[in-house]
């Protein structure tokens, strides 16, 4: 099996580790053994002040705390978003198609709403209708504009 972790690219990792966090269920990844923040590690391994977070510690990586999934890591790189992803998450949090699907649309609609109020803006929604049997699920961005589905 080989070992892996997600990386994302984007403007500002400590905006989005707080996020994605809260999206997943995840938490901060402590900086190595012996260093106090990430910013610490990093000029450790030399990299200039100019390029560490200006505000936070550093952080910029997240665990799953059940230790099932993949880390995480948001690399700042200079450049926007600017085409549809070619990778996405899907947030399952609806329990499935054992559930009944008036119970799964409620679901799907409240968490969309958690991760509106944490910066997610909804792209679209699948209607329940829509041809495939049973299904609901919405179509987010994150706060830079990252797509996601939540179903």
């Amino acid at each position: 099996m080989t070992e892996w972790q997600l990386t994302i690219d984007c403007a500002d990792p400590s905006r989005m580790v707080v996020f994605w966090a809260a999206a997943l269920g995840y938490e901060v990844a402590p900086p190595p053994a012996g260093y106090g923040t990430w910013n610490d590690w990093y000029r450790s391994v030399g990299v200039p002040e100019s390029e560490l977070d200006p505000i936070g510690d550093g952080a910029d990586r997240l665990v799953d705390p059940t230790g099932r999934g993949p880390r995480i890591w948001f690399q700042q790189v200079p450049e926007l978003k600017v085409v549809k992803n070619r990778l996405h998450l899907d947030l399952f949090v609806s329990g499935g198609r054992g559930t009944p699907i008036d119970e799964r649309v409620r679901v799907v609609a409240a968490r969309a709403a958690e991760l509106v109020e944490l910066g997610a803006t909804v792209l679209h929604r699948v209607p329940v209708d829509d041809g495939v049997v049973g299904h609901y699920g919405v179509t987010l961005q994150d706060p830079e504009g990252t797509e996601f589905c939540v179903t």
